[in-house]
């Protein structure tokens, strides 16, 4: 069969395009993914063990204020409302966060969580996010304390952990996205649109490629069969008619020229776990304590009636090519200028059209790549 488009990758920047070029060009698709499955990292499915939907690659929970992705999803799924909250274990505690006025009386005597309170509102306001960093520029002692609190107790030890970084090698400027949130909410997210599908992710992909204008071929190394030469591409050593929209690691495709570009890893480990609940929240993070960083239990997010549950205990690790699976990009000033010449490269290439947090070297929300791929579709696919 002759195909108008080939997509490397079944993770929602393919299958998004995918959709859209099957179902509003009537064009042919092929899509190549080298894993056994649909879905890239937000594969799910039923743990048989225990009857608990598992999120493969650890948990993904769908947030939006786009009401245009919500509702462009919604075409595949119905969906099951899911409102995340996160606890920490800290100094024995359990504490709610990002820190909130809640995470406030639970560290604190009532008493003093009262004065950081009213200090708090009177200085900037109810219902604000407050970057630690400019609490620890604070000239009143008490929230300068309450922000080194927050950075020593509750990030910084997470985020080496997180980066394989030791403590006094991150930089505290960092903490500026780190937030106190001078209200009660303590949810994780505050998008208008939070929930899960019904049925799961992998269903949702199923019914976005189920046309008859879509080819899927898993267990499928696209870069066996793609070449560049002389910024032409080729597909089975034939120059390729197609239009190839990759959303693999860009390093690989240009055959690490400038070489490989850095990530974080994580080692998954599930539990099956002989009781109805292993903990009262769906993830507890352990920013000091075990070599892991948080504990999922996938019950919580998608309830089921059953005397057993599962667990996941998330370690990071560095990336190893062809070993583990790469998740987080490094930006450090040298992989950036990486990515631009690879980036570079690519926009040489005829008929290419790179996309996704692979490919673009950027760590995309659900949401945001779903939206993205739509705006590559209509701005660039369309023009």
């Amino acid at each position: 069969m002759t195909y108008d488009y080939i997509i490397i990758g079944a993770g929602f920047a393919g299958a998004v395009l995918a959709e859209r070029i099957a179902t509003q060009l009537d064009k042919k698709v092929l899509i190549l993914d080298k894993r056994s499955h649909i879905g890239g990292n937000c594969h799910d499915m039923m743990d048989p063990s225990t009857g608990v939907m598992i999120h493969t690659y650890g948990p993904h929970l769908f947030h939006t204020d786009n009401i245009e992705v919500y509702q462009y999803l919604s075409q595949f799924t119905s969906w099951l409302p899911y409102i995340h909250k996160v606890v920490a274990s800290v100094d024995g505690k359990v504490i709610p966060i990002p820190f909130n006025f809640n995470t406030l009386y639970a560290v604190y005597d009532e008493d003093y969580a009262d004065l950081l309170k009213h200090k708090l509102i009177a200085k900037y306001g109810e219902n604000k996010k407050v970057p630690i960093l400019e609490l620890k520029k604070d000239k009143d002692k008490d929230l300068q304390a309450l922000a080194q609190y927050i950075y020593e107790k509750i990030f910084v030890n997470y985020t080496a952990k997180q980066w394989g970084k030791k403590p006094e090698e991150i930089d505290e400027a960092v903490t500026a996205r780190v937030p106190v949130l001078t209200s009660f909410d303590d949810r994780y997210f505050t998008d208008a649109y939070q929930a899960v599908p019904t049925e799961g992710y992998t269903k949702l992909f199923e019914k976005m490629l189920e046309h008859p204008n879509i080819t899927i071929e898993l267990n499928s190394d696209a870069l066996k069969r793609i070449k560049i030469l002389d910024n032409t591409l080729y597909f089975d050593n034939v120059p390729c008619k197609a239009k190839v929209i990759y959303t693999g690691m860009i390093d690989e495709l240009f055959n690490d020229k400038y070489g490989e570009l850095s990530y974080r890893s994580i080692d998954l480990k599930f539990e099956n776990i002989e009781q109805e609940y292993y903990q009262n929240h769906a993830v507890v993070n352990y920013p000091n304590e075990f070599d892991y960083t948080r504990i999922t239990e996938f019950k919580h997010i998608h309830p089921v009636s059953t005397k057993k549950t599962t667990i996941l205990k998330e370690y990071p690790q560095p990336y190893q090519r062809n070993i583990n699976t790469p998740y987080y990009p490094m930006f450090t000033e040298q992989d950036q200028d990486r990515y631009r010449l690879y980036a570079n490269e690519a926009e040489k290439v005829e008929n290419l059209l790179v996309l996704g947090r692979l490919a673009e070297y950027k760590y995309y929300d659900m949401d945001d790549i779903v939206a993205r791929a739509l705006e590559v579709f209509e701005d660039i696919i369309l023009s």
